[in-house]
């Protein structure tokens, strides 16, 4: 590449990123989830005359993008909630998406002249899973069941790789010709399990270099950031499912982070990662919307009218299946299992609704789908592709768009309410602040008692920790409080803010007059950040 291309290009992803955050933030005013905004956005910037051609690389996507989401994803996935909703998410990542490639192949076979039913398959391992960040996106703000949560995170962890597992056989019938379905079986359960293996060596050889070596919390953070790669990288050098190995990996990584990491290093990898992922996910949406007109152009044979009604077809085919599969999934379990009805409260008519609405499809098919290879093996064009491609995008912009818009009217209009038996949060919230006074105190008690007679400022600590914990046992005993201390709590958390404002415009002065450090007033200003985002994730 050539000094002026190298320039271009850096350009043009500078800006491309600068529009997106500018698009980003009009899609906040208007109080509009972004993923949909930003595919809605890059759809009308692909029509100005004259902006510069992007083509994306599908293995940019698989192999830049997709780690670090899904390994994000599997970071911040809680393991409780995931294992006690396994059945129904695992119903739905293997379950419907076998069903709908299935169904999507012989539909597409009856309805496109010329489709086989390698094709169909591969059409349907595209479309199949649906989009984390879109739902998750849309679903912030609102007020839903945790269940429904869970179960839509969970299942956006494991989705792609069953439909990558399709897709990749899907592919090689239509390269070679032939299919052998025990052969298939046979190695989807290779594929899947040793890439499970792989993720879990990874991640155990990461968890020793952050337990054992002198990181820092910069080395630390970077190591995340290198672990999902390696993960994913060494997974698909042995042709076994890289998706599943970073998703296992991210959790066994997870799941031991608290042995390894310190304050510092959980602060600053929060911070960066939520930078990153954010960054990562609105290119990838905006980009998205830029492809329309490659996704145009390869129609060949086919006339803008006809592959439209074909996308159109399938996008309702594919929003029907996941809605019919939703009910029998979630209630032929109970009826069956007296374990099941005992154990678990009933999810109701609402909750399979809403999960069933929330089938929005993203990155993943687009990725997916620009993957398919331009030739066969025998040098001929490969069969329906540009139609596949431009059928993805169709499926992507009708249920991302449609349904993600319409989604928060489906959750106002069914009333869906918290199901499930839980203290409330902020009962939670005292709770654990009460656990964690009377265990500090009682292990004082124990190692400390004759420093805190001889030394009066661990007295003092041992003094303030009591007292905390008697005011937090005094909030546990009225929590069942009304609407007006309801209120009186939201009013304390705003003087609080108002307090900590009034503070850090204070250093601002400070910095003006000589008399303090700058790396000390830099301390302070760190300090009240911690303060104000204790207080901002308080339950109102």
């Amino acid at each position: 590449m050539s000094e002026t291309a190298l320039h271009e290009s850096i350009l043009l992803v500078l800006g491309l990123l600068f529009v997106m955050l500018l698009l980003v933030m009009l899609s906040q005013k208007l109080r509009m989830s972004y993923p949909i905004f930003l595919v809605v956005a890059g759809l009308a910037l692909s029509f100005i005359p004259g902006l510069p051609r992007i083509v994306i690389d599908p293995d940019l996507i698989f192999l830049i993008f997709l780690p670090p989401l899904l390994y994000q994803a599997a970071w911040e996935t809680a393991w409780k909630d995931f294992w006690r909703w396994k059945r129904p998410i695992l119903l739905l990542a293997f379950g419907l998406v076998f069903f709908t490639s299935t169904i999507v192949a012989y539909v597409s076979r009856a309805m496109i002249p010329g489709f086989t039913l390698p094709l169909g398959f591969l059409l349907g391992g595209i479309i199949s899973p649906p989009d984390a960040v879109a739902a998750t996106s849309v679903l912030k703000g609102i007020k839903v069941p945790r269940r429904v949560t869970s179960i839509l995170e969970g299942e956006s962890l494991i989705n792609d790789a069953s439909s990558l597992i399709v897709f990749r056989f899907a592919l090689a019938a239509v390269v070679s010709g032939t299919f052998s379905a025990h052969q298939a079986a046979t190695s989807f359960l290779l594929v899947s399990t040793m890439g499970l293996v792989v993720g879990l060596v990874v991640a155990y050889g990461f968890y020793l270099i952050h337990r054992f070596f002198p990181t820092t919390p910069s080395i630390n953070t970077v190591l995340t950031f290198i672990a999902p790669y390696v993960m994913y990288l060494l997974a698909e050098e042995f042709h076994f499912s890289g998706v599943l190995a970073v998703v296992s990996g991210g959790l066994l990584l997870s799941h031991l982070s608290h042995r390894v990491f310190d304050a510092d290093t959980r602060l600053q990898a929060n911070s960066v990662w939520a930078s990153v992922g954010f960054v990562l996910n609105g290119l990838v949406f905006i980009l998205i919307g830029l492809e329309l007109p490659v996704a145009v152009e390869g129609l060949g044979t086919y006339s803008l009218q006809q592959a439209i009604a074909y996308g159109g077809a399938i996008s309702l085919i594919i929003i029907l299946i996941r809605l019919l599969w939703m009910y029998p999934a979630a209630f032929v379990p109970r009826w069956l299992s007296r374990g099941i009805r005992t154990n678990e409260t009933s999810p109701g008519w609402q909750g399979p609704l809403i999960i069933g609405w929330a089938g929005m499809r993203g990155v993943v098919s687009l990725a997916s789908a620009l993957s398919v290879p331009l030739l066969l093996s025998n040098g001929q064009a490969f069969p329906q592709r540009n139609l596949i491609l431009f059928i993805t995008f169709v499926v992507i912009l009708v249920t991302l768009v449609f349904q993600g818009l319409t989604l928060p009217l489906i959750i106002r209009l069914t009333g869906v309410a918290e199901i499930e038996e839980s203290m409330p949060t902020d009962a939670q919230e005292a709770g654990i602040r009460l656990r964690l006074r009377h265990v500090a105190l009682a292990h004082m008690d124990q190692h400390y008692g004759r420093d805190m007679q001889q030394n009066e400022l661990i007295k003092a600590l041992q003094q303030r920790m009591q007292a905390e914990a008697q005011r937090t046992g005094n909030l546990l005993e009225a929590l069942d409080y009304d609407e007006t201390k309801r209120q009186a709590l939201k009013r304390y958390h705003q003087v609080l803010l108002d307090v900590l404002r009034v503070q850090r415009e204070e250093l601002f002065v400070l910095r003006h007059e000589d008399v303090f450090d700058e790396e000390m007033l830099r301390h302070q200003e760190a300090q009240l950040d911690l303060d104000e985002a204790k207080i901002s994730h308080m339950p109102h």
